[in-house]
């Protein structure tokens, strides 16, 4: 174990630790690094007290980590969840630091979330929860301190009333405070299908040295922003989407789904395993998903989804992380082992923040770029660093995962000691 990064346990943060120490393993960087980047910077946590709609008043637990800011401004989602702790907030803000410096943004990793089941509140419940959020870290956040984001459960309009509310708190229209807005509030082209466009991108670009062919099969575990764009970019360039998945249960068949039937249905209210028929499908366990026969499985719902109790039923050549943390580093031993290859999250589903930086700029320049552009910015930056990711992991002989953080360990090593370490200081 490397020296200075404790790991007391098997919490979310720990296992998120050890990448770090792989990492560190293949660097020559100071132990300063290390000790900067084992413990978030801050994290607030407070309690929401909002008027609920019968007249009783009620609280929410909240959080809002900002990890490290050696790059430039912390960045990274706002989640609503009835499941979130601070523990996973710190997490996703550790992953947001190093997903950051994979990409070459000019930002650190930060991340919030609000303990709460958003399907409970009405509408106008949901935005006094939004805008109390922003009233409670308004003094956290801002264009060049912490810029929040959507992420689960919360959406562009929920983004809008924050962006608002801090405009409101603060005397001064500041689109580029949050990103994620509407396009009508100073919102980008692009940013809705950016988390699932990266992924595309990435394997396209990658394909042939992945073993994938131009009309591979695809199984999507998680049918919600991101599965389902990724769906439609898959499908639309000849790939066969085979199976997918929803809270409620899984589809599959062989020959392929109807991926806009799919999505109209979901719009529509509708759950996957209700479509099957329709479909031609067999509707299975969400579970039995992973195990189908698909060239490329992506996890795109919640972390710590592939276990090492599951890892070794996966039959796919490739595995893309458009969620968060879905593989454990217990799983990732297996997978390995088994000779299939993981396109890590830091790199995987950074076209979502990669854009959410292309609305920050167009923000802070009052001049907005067409969809063209946008599209072809995400594209050359996930192609260059993609390969470069690429080609760390032949030349050092070690996993996408590894080989994704130690090109982000590398840079943020690079920002740490140029502030001065132990040896400039002790001559």
């Amino acid at each position: 174990m490397l020296k200075g990064v404790v790991l007391s346990g098997d919490s979310l943060l720990d296992r998120a630790l050890v990448r770090l120490e792989e990492a560190a393993g293949h660097l020559q960087i100071d132990q300063d690094v290390i000790e900067k980047l084992k413990y978030p910077r801050e994290t607030t946590k407070t309690r929401l007290l909002i008027r609920m709609d019968d007249g009783s008043r009620k609280s929410f637990q909240a959080w809002r980590c900002r990890y490290d800011d050696t790059r430039g401004p912390t960045k990274g989602g706002i989640r609503f969840h009835p499941h979130s702790t601070m523990e996973e907030v710190e997490t996703l803000a550790f992953w947001m630091t190093f997903k950051c410096a994979v990409m070459n943004l000019p930002y650190g990793g930060g991340k919030g979330a609000v303990q709460v089941d958003p399907h409970s509140l009405s509408k106008s419940e949901l935005e006094r929860l939004s805008r109390a959020y922003v009233q409670a870290f308004a003094s956290t956040i801002g264009p060049d301190r912490d810029i929040p984001a959507p992420d689960v459960y919360t959406n562009a309009m929920i983004m809008g009333w924050m962006a608002d509310e801090y405009s409101q708190i603060t005397g001064q229209v500041s689109p580029a405070v949050i990103t994620g807005k509407p396009i009508s509030l100073g919102g980008s082209l692009g940013r809705n299908d950016a988390t699932a466009r990266g992924g595309f991108y990435l394997v396209r670009n990658l394909a042939s040295e992945l073993g994938l062919d131009r009309d591979h099969t695809v199984a999507i575990q998680g049918f919600g922003n991101a599965g389902q764009y990724y769906a439609r970019l898959a499908a639309s360039d000849r790939n066969t989407v085979i199976a997918v998945s929803d809270s409620a249960g899984a589809i599959y068949r062989p020959g392929g789904l109807d991926v806009e039937a799919l999505i109209a249905g979901k719009s529509s209210g509708r759950r996957l395993i209700d479509m099957a028929a329709d479909q031609g499908a067999h509707a299975i366990d969400a579970e039995e998903l992973l195990s189908v026969e698909a060239d490329l499985l992506v996890p795109a719902a919640l972390e710590d989804m592939i276990t090492a109790d599951n890892a070794a039923r996966i039959k796919a050549k490739v595995i893309l992380e458009l969620a968060n943390g879905p593989v454990t580093p217990g799983a990732d031993k297996i997978l390995n082992d088994h000779g299939v290859v993981v396109l890590p999250d830091i790199l995987a589903n950074a076209g979502g923040v990669t854009v959410s930086y292309f609305e920050w700029v167009q923000n802070r320049q009052g001049f907005y770029w067409d969809l063209e552009e946008i599209h072809s910015r995400l594209l050359k930056i996930v192609e260059r660093e993609g390969r470069a990711v690429w080609s760390i992991a032949k030349e050092r002989g070690v996993s996408v995962r590894s080989a994704a953080y130690i090109h982000a360990l590398d840079r943020l090593a690079t920002a740490i000691e140029a502030h001065g370490t132990q040896s400039f200081f002790a001559g």
